[in-house]
């Protein structure tokens, strides 16, 4: 053991060391994030300038010293801002429209909640390492359907109607002004299709997802909204009825499919054979795995091998995984029977495909 030690290069030890804390530091934060989402504590900070810990937890009901060491881990953090002289905190505008502001594109708190959700079904998803069986989509904690929504949702409103949609080739026009048939399949809580209910009144959207609770909450919010042409149904991804349909969408869901391929042919099979289009969203990733491993790379590949891995496994799929890439996907695509496919567009967090028959 000795010998070993003497091996060691202590610099590169030390630098290791220091990626633990921070990491260590992220980890306690993310949770901390949390609970300052769900206590109401960013958005009492919002706007309101300078306040002491005191101040900030009579505004949110809460106990000045459970306060006051959450704002010093916060502040640890760089997410609030401490004035020693004052010994008061604030929130800066940026981090304010990050944490608080729903409607931004850069609202995150979402994906705060989905990691939590992870920390609940530790020992499912140990057993599903274990084992290789999977653990599907619906036997997760209903923190990580609700957390997956607040997180894409931003992102969708962003760029679904504003670049995604007007990337694909004759697809807005028909949309807007003749009206089309769209299936939005793997739907979840319905962001996506309420998003495109809203944009294109003239065109009729079903949304499908084989999870039952989160169909169930989708209607409620399209029912709160009043959208008379759109509806939810449950159904999978290999045999959602209908056919004849102008668009069919797939958001942030195909890689997780258990018959990836089964789910391409049955869009073949479903879409109009003149001019229907199938448009794929899928995370961003670069083909060699070695350009993946990078920041971004290193979220997707960790809850991709706890959500994503685990839900294709369930269902004895290929587990193509949220770094699926550009090559892999087009060829999957190509090989169900497509003609047509490419790249439509992309963002730094996401590719978007196009596929005809």
């Amino acid at each position: 053991m000795d010998q070993v030690i003497s091996k060691i290069d202590q610099e590169k030890l030390n630098e290791f060391i220091e990626k633990v804390v921070i990491d260590w530091g992220a980890a306690g934060g993310v949770f901390n994030t949390f609970v300052g989402d769900k206590l109401g504590l960013f958005k009492a900070m919002a706007g309101a300038g300078e306040l002491t810990h005191e101040q900030i937890a009579e505004k949110t009901r809460t106990h000045p010293r459970m306060i006051k060491e959450w704002l010093a881990g916060q502040a640890a953090g760089g997410y609030v801002i401490y004035n020693s002289v004052n010994r008061t905190y604030s929130l800066p505008e940026e981090q304010a429209l990050a944490l608080t502001n729903e409607n931004s594109p850069a609202y995150v708190t979402g994906f705060y909640q989905s990691l939590v959700s992870l920390f609940k079904d530790e020992e499912k998803i140990i057993q599903a390492f274990r084992s290789g069986k999977g653990l599907g989509w619906g036997d997760h904690h209903h923190y990580l359907f609700e957390g997956t929504e607040k997180f894409f949702k931003p992102n969708y409103v962003a760029n679904l109607t504003n670049s995604w949609i007007p990337s694909l080739e004759n697809v807005e026009p028909k949309l807007k002004i003749e009206g089309a048939k769209i299936a939005d399949v793997g739907c979840g809580h319905g962001a996506s299709s309420i998003l495109m209910a809203k944009a294109y009144p003239n065109s009729h959207i079903i949304g499908f997802d084989s999870h039952k609770p989160s169909i169930d909450y989708a209607k409620e919010l399209a029912k709160k909204e009043n959208l008379k042409n759109l509806t939810f149904e449950v159904a999978k991804s290999t045999d959602y009825p209908g056919n004849d349909y102008d668009l069919v969408t797939f958001f942030d869901c195909f890689h997780d499919m258990g018959d990836p391929k089964g789910a391409a042919m049955h869009v073949l099979q479903t879409l109009k054979k003149k001019n229907g289009t199938w448009m794929i969203v899928e995370p961003f990733a670069n083909d060699e795995l070695e350009d993946n491993l990078n920041p971004l790379g290193r979220v997707f590949f960790s809850v991709s091998s706890v959500v994503c891995v685990p839900a294709s496994l369930n269902e004895n799929g290929p587990a193509l995984g949220a770094q699926a890439g550009e090559r892999r996907i087009t060829e999957l695509i190509k090989s169900s029977g497509f003609s047509n496919v490419r790249k439509a567009t992309q963002t730094p967090f996401n590719l978007v495909f196009e596929a005809k028959p």
